[in-house]
């Protein structure tokens, strides 16, 4: 049995790349775990701008006749554009690529899925604009 937050992982990075709003700007570029640092240039290996998964939880909530876990993923934009407005279109589509209700997991069953709040930060280096964006959902197990 897959771990429903395992899939819906899956299922969310899958959707990003393939969505039509997102291709111009990060072209495929979301990652679990991001390409190594090239610190000859202090540059990601990842290109700019990227998405990545960031931290998450799974928590049982069971009921009678259901196993069932409450999710929480954060997704995270990272730009070296000026200010905040490349982080925010990037944000703004990765909210529209998530709350179509057609998001269906392989073996689990997706309850609800909902984007709860975008955080946008000024990461300590001065250059990268940072967009921390809250997800929270339900999952049933068969």
């Amino acid at each position: 049995m897959a771990s429903p937050s395992l899939e819906l992982q899956g299922v969310i990075v899958a959707r990003l790349k393939a969505w039509a709003g997102l291709s111009a700007s990060v072209n495929g570029r979301v990652y679990d775990s991001v390409p190594k640092e090239d610190l000859r240039i202090a540059q990601t290996g990842a290109g700019w701008p990227y998405i990545s998964v960031g931290e998450g939880d799974e928590t049982s909530d069971d009921a009678d006749c259901i196993d069932g876990f409450e999710i929480s993923l954060d997704i995270d934009v990272w730009s070296r554009a000026v200010g905040f407005p490349e982080a925010k279109r990037i944000s703004d589509e990765i909210r529209k690529a998530l709350k179509s209700p057609d998001l269906t997991l392989p073996t689990n069953a997706l309850v609800d899925f909902r984007h709860r709040q975008t955080r946008f930060l000024r990461d300590p280096d001065g250059l990268t604009s940072h967009a921390v964006m809250t997800f929270e959902g339900f999952a049933e197990q068969p």
